[in-house]
């Protein structure tokens, strides 16, 4: 996420596309959802979920638009340097062939030709994937791109944190007995952190064991180059599904046999912060969209296609959740979804247990060094100078240093999932996925304004076009940090 334009690679189907981009949604944040809502109420929680899967949608069109926006201040720049080669390319196939082709180095090299005949509608094709950092420093003034990376930056930390506190608390959930309770026996099975858990050794200390552990195996990829392998993406997305199908349907079968024990209150507002800062960070996708859309072969109903997604995902969340919180008591439901199916009465075959509870150890694990080596880059990206180049302490001790040490301390220190992805999802997600997207559509539509002239219809436009619109988001966006930031100090106060 530095900021590159690269090509496209490998084109996709707008279904594969559409399976690609359901995967990226669904992630950690689905793991904290049953606790939040137990805790806030099944209604206020439905209401936050529906509206902010909506608020989210407006911003995924506004990010394609700055997409095609992008796409098209490149192609001018193209059109503008070799103007003579419109002649020819005068004889070639039309843009729209070679587009469904798959051929856009070919589409690229007759501008001239298609401005001519039908204006410059085709120069807004997204062809070329342009990240969310480029599109800032396209789009944004030098304070707009240094606060943009600053926020991203945070989110990325959170989500090092959010990573860091899953793992070990999973291994430490699985491995410790308390005086009271064993693993997987009916019953409670929430640990607090000064149980005993191996002799003398209390939870929290297994905990910070395993985030040493956590750390020094996987921490050492932050200093080098790290890509995550197709075969890995499967593997994973394969784990995440199986896990997801097992959890909901052992939930269903519990309730369906009378034995479900949640009885969720209808509104908490009390835990509104944590299911708000959840329900973003459950939604975040904004910032891998040019990666994962611009390979679609065929973007021509890419807003319909956006809108299934949402809704299918929206309903995914809804059923996941009501099925946790009518099957657990909610004083019992743990942060990490997966551990409150450690019980015998729950699942009955040992290995099934063991699967759900070191689940996130896997999925989490190999998304670790890929979300580090991000962050450092944007650390790069952010203090680089033109033409300069880092010292070698510099660019492989201290900026892999400075990535990895702050979300280790946070994990040291919390493993509450709520209270991390809710802070998360509040602060920093609230601003890469409200903020960063209403000023790029804002900012964008006017570049192409002054490039194109008044009127220019960008094919790919929001249909949240008003700019009432893009007021709406920024409100909105405002607000949550209002009542994220008075929730927390209210409750120190009384604290």
């Amino acid at each position: 996420m530095a900021g590159d334009i690269t090509e496209t690679g490998e084109l996709y189907s707008p279904y594969v596309g559409l399976v690609y981009m359901f995967n990226l949604i669904v992630g950690t944040g689905a793991l904290a959802m049953p606790k939040s809502f137990a805790t806030t109420g099944w209604l206020v929680s439905l209401l936050l979920l529906v509206f902010v899967s909506f608020m989210s949608f407006v911003t995924t069109t506004f990010v394609v638009e700055a997409m095609a926006a992008a796409n098209a201040q490149l192609h001018w720049k193209r059109v503008q340097a070799r103007p003579e080669e419109a002649d020819e390319d005068s004889s070639s196939s039309s843009d729209s062939e070679m587009l469904t082709q798959g051929s856009y180095e070919q589409a690229e090299k007759q501008p001239i030709l298609s401005v001519q005949r039908r204006g410059p509608q085709h120069l807004f094709e997204i062809t070329d994937r342009v990240e969310m950092g480029q599109m800032a420093s396209m789009f944004f003034s030098k304070v707009g791109v240094n606060l943009f990376y600053l926020c991203i930056i945070i989110y990325l930390y959170g989500d090092l944190a959010i990573y860091a506190a899953a793992v070990p608390a999973s291994l430490m959930q699985v491995t410790c007995t308390t005086g009271n309770d064993s693993y997987g026996v009916e019953g409670d099975t929430k640990f607090n952190d000064t149980d005993p858990c191996w002799g003398t050794l209390r939870c929290v200390d297994v905990y910070r064991i395993y985030l040493a552990i956590f750390t020094l195996v996987l921490g050492p990829f932050t200093f080098f180059d790290v890509q995550k392998t197709k075969y890995l993406q499967i593997l994973t997305s394969l784990m995440r599904w199986v896990a997801f199908t097992i959890m909901i349907v052992l939930a269903l079968v519990r309730i369906g046999q009378g034995r479900g024990e949640g009885h969720p209150p209808l509104a908490a507002l009390a835990g509104a912060k944590n299911v708000l800062g959840v329900c973003v960070y459950s939604f975040m996708c904004q910032h891998s969209l040019p990666s994962l859309l611009t390979p679609v072969s065929r973007k021509r109903h890419l807003t319909r296609l956006l809108g299934l997604d949402y809704a299918l995902v929206l309903a995914f969340y809804v059923l996941l959740a009501f099925t946790a919180i009518y099957c657990f008591r909610g004083d019992r439901l743990l942060d990490m979804y997966t551990l409150n199916f450690a019980r015998r009465d729950v699942v009955g075959a040992a290995v099934l247990r063991l699967f759900l509870g070191l689940f996130p150890v896997f999925t989490i694990s190999t998304n670790f060094p890929i979300i580090a080596v991000t962050l450092r880059n944007n650390w790069k990206t952010l203090f680089h100078r033109e033409g300069g180049t880092y010292p070698w302490v510099v660019d492989r001790v201290v900026f892999p240093i400075i990535t990895l040490l702050p979300p280790v301390l946070v994990a040291f220190y919390t493993h509450d999932m709520e209270l991390l992805v809710g802070n998360t999802g509040a602060y920093a997600g609230t601003g890469i996925q409200f903020v960063v997207p209403a000023f790029l559509v804002l900012l964008s539509r006017q570049d192409t304004e002054r490039t194109f002239g008044e009127g220019t219809q960008n094919p790919y436009r929001s249909p949240f076009r008003h700019i009432s619109w893009v007021g709406f988001v920024l409100l909105w966006a405002l607000s949550c940090f209002i009542f994220t930031t008075a929730t927390i100090i209210l409750k120190e106060t009384e604290g």
